[in-house]
Formats: C-alpha cells, structure tokens, sequence
C-alpha cells in the first residue's frame, strides 16, 4: 500500500494578486525579522488569523483546523489544511505546504519542516491555545519560547501608505453602505431588511473597487429602539415605529481590513430627551476628533472626553472605550489592543497610526431619551494633525429619517 504523505505542496495554478504588492509583504516580513534578529528568535510560528493575514496576505477559514504561518531568516511559509487545496498558495505571500489529515496533527510535523527541532521559537501568547502549546512543544522541542505578541502589534500599529489606502477605501465603502440605509429607513419595516439593503450595497462597491479580491464576512448591526443599547447586538426582525431611535452600523471587509460607519438616528422625529441626549454626544464626538493629534496619549483623550461628559452628568451612561486602530480586523479576529482609548492604554498617538472616535451613551429602557446614541469615524494621524476619512453625516440634521 503506498504511504500516505503526511503534508506537501500543492502549488495549483498561478499566483493570484494579492491585496497588497509583493514589496508591501516583504517590508513587512522584513520588519519582523527585525524584531526576530533583536530577540534571538530562529523562527515565529503563527497561528492567528490576523498576524498571518498581515504578513501572508492570506486569511484562512479554520472551521476547527488549524492554520499557521512559520517565518525564519529565509523562509516565509503558510501551513494550511487539505481541504483547502491550491487556494492558500494562490492567495499568500511566500510558500505553502498542505498538510493531510490521515494522520492527527499533520499539522505540527509540517510546522516542523520548515522552523526545525530545538530552536528558539517565536508564539502568541494571546491566540496559541494551552492544548496546541502542548503540542508545539512535544514536535518542535524549542530550546526557548519567546512571546511576540507585543511585537508585532506594535509592528501593525504603525500602518503604511499602501495600508491607509485600502482603509480609506474601506470608509468610503462604508459611507455607501450607510446611504443606502438611510433610503432604506421606513416606518414598518424590519430591521433584517434595512440591514441587508446596506450589506448589498457594500459588496456590490467592494466588487467595483476591487475586481480581482475574494469576496467575504461584509455585514451590517443596523437596530431600533431598546435594541440600540448595545453597540454588537444583532440584528432582528423588529418593525421600526415613529420615533425610534436606530443605530446604523456598516462593516464591509476587504481582504482582511475592516472599516466602520456607526451613526445614531431617528424615524420621523426625535423628543426632547434624546435630542439633548444625541447633541451631547456628538458634541464628545467633535471633541474627541480635535484630541486624536499627535502626540496626545490614549489615555489623555480619554480622560478629556470623560471630564466633557462628566460636567454634563452624562459619565454614568458611558458603556466602553472611544475607539480602536484599525487594520487586519474583524469581530472574530484581531486586535491592535495597545492603541485603544482607554484610561489604562498609554500609547501616544503617531503620525500613520489609524484610529476611531466612537463615543456612546446608554440609557436604560423607561427613562427619558432611551436607547444607545453612538457616532464613530475613522481618522488618519499625520504630522499635523488628523485626516477624517468617513464621509457619511451625522447629528439631528441629517439623520431624522423616514
């Protein structure tokens, strides 16, 4: 009986152009090692979709396998499962090896090809499970682990020009997705239906903008009335009424970058309570937009829009940080945790660092001005200051729909 293999490469039909130029990947792989030569690390082996994404182009489906990018001096190599056949070769920076699942953890004698035993071994401590820690330990035998975690967010941080282009694209994309929300904004309709007239909308501009990109994980939070009180809640098929407070929230995803849209709204008309309640968070919003300059501390804008809602009594009401870096992102992977705005992240704001400002009260169902108020844009640091690349209006002026 002929053995099975236990991995191969299965380089099947050409290249395919990735998001980013081949010079983009290999500036970036070559930053990491940087970071590998400055702590002795003979080779990284990743297992997060964000940190491969970032440095492969390739972002993978795990669907319970695991997947993996292993990075030395030399190589730069995607590990992925069988099922997906010639596809993560097509779609990543470097070399792939597939490996087979005749035998349990194919995977790790795959990984081993490449880092090889006894090495000084590069990992996440913030993806890298107790179980395949274990595992990585019994096949490769690391003299050493060494965490890269912190290292390579800091490397994602600082984002490149390449980079902030596909961002900026991805707000306009957005912007579109929110337009086409607010035509679809009427009395008696679901929330379901508002939502997916946004989604469509974005792919079908993705598709525009991007003819040669794979096409995936575009969705749209669009909610009404109790159901705004939280900024991830799902959609549902509540009817809007007269009066609602909605929450639009548009994500497109292209090529693993996420961007956002996130704008409070009215159906017809908008009472007292929420009214003072709404101008009161966009006047934090438009502070908050001056603070983002370089510079300025996470923790010190923080602090300033605290104190602007504080003089207000409006404090209590905050429900979390106002906002996040964007990048290799999504809702299930990713996240540059060290530039957040926070009381406790004192990362200081640098020119090619992308951020949100998103503040957001809550107010709890039965008081006066109910419901979850948010606004949220996506700003660029420069040398001088910040560039605003949402496009999409928000406050009562415009957003009073339906």
């Amino acid at each position: 009986m002929t053995a099975r293999p236990e991995f191969y490469r299965f380089h099947n039909g050409q290249k395919a152009g990735l998001q980013f130029a081949d010079d983009e990947y290999a500036s970036r792989v070559e930053g990491l090692r940087k970071i590998l030569a400055d702590k002795g690390v003979d080779a990284a082996v990743f297992t997060s979709m964000h940190n491969i994404s970032y440095y492969s182009g390739f972002t993978y489906c795990s669907f319970g396998r695991p997947y993996g990018l292993v990075v030395t001096a030399t190589e730069c190599v995607t590990i992925s499962a069988g099922i997906d056949a010639g596809q993560p070769w097509r779609r990543c920076y470097g070399d792939n090896i597939t490996y087979t699942d005749w035998q349990r953890d194919n995977y790790w004698r795959a990984i081993l090809s490449v880092a090889g035993p006894g090495k000084i071994i590069g990992f996440e401590s913030d993806h890298l499970s107790l179980l395949q820690m274990g595992k990585l330990e019994a096949f490769l035998k690391p003299s050493q682990m060494i965490d890269l975690y912190d290292a390579t967010m800091h490397q994602r941080m600082h984002k490149s020009a390449a980079e902030i282009e596909m961002i900026r694209a991805g707000a306009a994309v957005a912007d579109v997705g929110g337009y086409a929300i607010r035509d679809a904004i009427k009395e008696g309709v679901r929330e379901i239906d508002v939502a997916m007239a946004g989604r469509d909308a974005m792919e079908a501009e993705i598709a525009k903008r991007f003819p040669d990109a794979e096409y995936r994980d575009t969705w749209v939070w669009f909610q009404s009335g109790i159901n705004t009180d939280g900024a991830h809640n799902p959609v549902t098929g509540r009817r809007l009424e007269r009066g609602d407070i909605l929450s639009l929230n548009t994500f497109p995803m292209i090529s693993g970058y996420y961007t956002a849209l996130e704008r409070t709204l009215f159906v017809g008309e908008v009472d007292e309570a929420s009214l003072k309640l709404w101008e009161a968070n966009v006047g934090a919003h438009e502070l908050g937009i001056s603070l983002l300059q370089p510079g300025a501390s996470c923790a010190e804008v923080t602090h300033q829009i605290n104190d602007f809602f504080a003089e207000r009594d409006l404090l209590q009401y905050r429900t979390f940080g106002y906002g996040h870096s964007f990048g290799v992102l999504s809702h299930y992977y990713g996240r540059e945790a060290g530039l957040e705005l926070r009381e406790d992240i004192d990362t200081v704001l640098e020119p090619g660092m992308v951020i949100s400002m998103e503040p957001m009260l809550t107010v709890a169902d039965g008081q006066p001005g109910a419901g979850g108020y948010r606004e949220h844009d996506i700003l660029v640091i420069g040398e001088d200051g910040n560039k605003n690349i949402t496009g999409y209006p928000y406050g009562p002026e415009f957003n009073i729909v339906g």
